[in-house]
């Protein structure tokens, strides 16, 4: 029997690609995330993957031209922007780096101190996006909507129907941010905050748009297609280091067993995960598990992992020896 490795380099990653999505293509388990009626709206059978490297390449397989809305896969993107504009001790002031254990949409805060456990989940996200809206102004949404254009390497728009219908039926996120203010946690405007919150998770992308947003990050913050200087060094780390632990809900234990990259998940269907200095992974396909995350989704990103030995534990990592699979 070949090694994992002579098995890989084999084929090319275009091929890698296809066959996760074929092994995944068959599972129609999961739900539209009904409870924001547009999103209701949307075909379920959409399915997507595509992978981007640190070089500029992109691997794709599937539904990856098909927009989507961004929705909580925004959070780590804003994070990551947070932590430079008004800088990491500001943040971390806010918001803790802990995972919660709990549902994305928890109005729970860490008993200790009476903060959001982390920036993936709801609660923290708009603590994190109130901090962008007090800093940035009516300027906000602009910079958000530029900084994830630039990373995706293409000029990004937002869905409009969806932000109105998040506006008018996101209830519970008002709650959670009545309570962040009373808290001390929020200090900007609690209208402002919500209304940048939805925008930012209504922003447009496909799943190609989102492997080049991961490679990226990969990347340590500079397009590698573009070259553009897109999110601070350190700020990077940071939010890896957060989406590893905290980026798929109470769902990020099995993710770090089975998976084991830093990955952010959104209730539109999309999963970006980031393979630090060599890849960009993404999945789009809208059915979802009781915890929020894609099925076929995750699927796809478990025979990813195991084909290219991408677990950050895996002691055959061979990410980095596939990267020339692209040209394979």
């Amino acid at each position: 029997m070949l090694s994992r490795e002579k098995e890989t380099a084999a084929y090319s990653l275009e091929s890698v690609v296809a066959r996760a999505l074929t092994r995944a293509q068959g599972d129609l388990s999961g739900e539209l995330a009904a409870y924001i009626p547009e999103l209701a709206r949307v075909p379920p059978d959409a399915f997507g993957v595509a992978v981007a490297s640190v070089g500029g390449d992109v691997a794709a397989a599937g539904d990856t031209e098909v927009p989507f809305t961004i929705q909580s896969i925004s959070k780590a993107l804003a994070y990551c922007l947070a932590l430079d504009v008004v800088g990491t001790p500001t943040v971390l002031s806010h918001v803790g780096v802990e995972p919660s254990g709990d549902a994305f949409n928890a109005i729970v805060f860490d008993p200790g101190t009476n903060r959001p456990f982390n920036p993936m989940v709801n609660a923290g996200a708009i603590t994190v996006t109130g901090l962008l809206a007090g800093a940035l102004g009516a300027e906000a949404f602009d910079f958000l909507l530029d900084r994830f254009s630039a990373a995706a390497g293409r000029p990004l728009s937002f869905d409009a129907d969806v932000y109105r219908s998040e506006a008018e039926t996101g209830h519970r996120n008002r709650g959670i941010a009545h309570l962040l203010k009373c808290s001390g946690a929020l200090a900007a405007d609690v209208d402002a905050t919500l209304d940048l919150y939805f925008r930012q998770c209504s922003i447009l992308v496909t799943a190609s748009d989102l492997a080049r947003i991961g490679a990226t990050l990969a990347n340590i913050g500079e397009n590698p297609g573009t070259g553009a200087a897109v999110f601070a060094v350190e700020a990077v780390r940071h939010t890896l280091s957060v989406m590893f632990t905290c980026g798929m809900y109470n769902f990020a234990g099995n993710w770090a067993f089975d998976v084991g990259v830093p990955a952010k998940s959104g209730v539109g269907g999309g999963i970006l995960g980031v393979v630090n200095r060599q890849l960009g992974i993404a999945t789009y396909s809208p059915r979802l598990d009781a915890k929020g995350n894609s099925v076929r989704g995750i699927a796809a990103f478990q025979e990813l992992a195991e084909d290219l030995g991408l677990h950050v534990f895996d002691p055959t990592n061979r990410g980095s020896a596939l990267l020339g699979a692209f040209k394979g």
